[in-house]
């Protein structure tokens, strides 16, 4: 099993920055790739940013690039989002997961662990 818990979630404004944590621990060499989802109110989920763990290899949604950095303290077992210059429609509840592959869109692969999430709330 690989556990995921998400941290870091809150309110910030438009143009501010939030920093997601996510700690992972049991068999974490079981996955390959590693990154983000958010899901909004009435919207389907979107992969936001995956990178490959051990090559680091890193993908973002076009929605994201150049304002969210994803990136892996591999030592600490822990995956970060930085999010900066966010903007209204950021705002969605964000899940870790982990899996085996990573898309050209930031979209994990073959994902078999979440974590519980943490909400952000961008306000205008």
């Amino acid at each position: 099993q690989v556990q995921l818990v998400e941290s870091g979630g809150g309110s910030v404004q438009a143009g501010g920055s939030l920093r997601l944590s996510c700690t992972t621990s049991g068999y974490t060499y079981r996955t390959s790739s590693m990154g983000w989802f958010r899901q909004a109110p009435g919207k389907e989920r979107e992969g936001v940013a995956c990178l490959y763990r051990v090559i680091g290899t890193i993908y973002y949604a076009d929605s994201v690039k150049g304002r969210f950095t994803i990136s892996q303290d591999y030592a600490k077992n822990t995956l970060y989002l930085q999010m900066d210059s966010v903007k209204a429609e950021d705002t969605a509840m964000y899940y870790c997961a982990a899996g085996f592959t990573c898309s050209d869109g930031g979209e994990v692969r073959g994902t078999n662990y979440w974590g519980q999430g943490t909400q952000v709330t961008v306000s205008s």
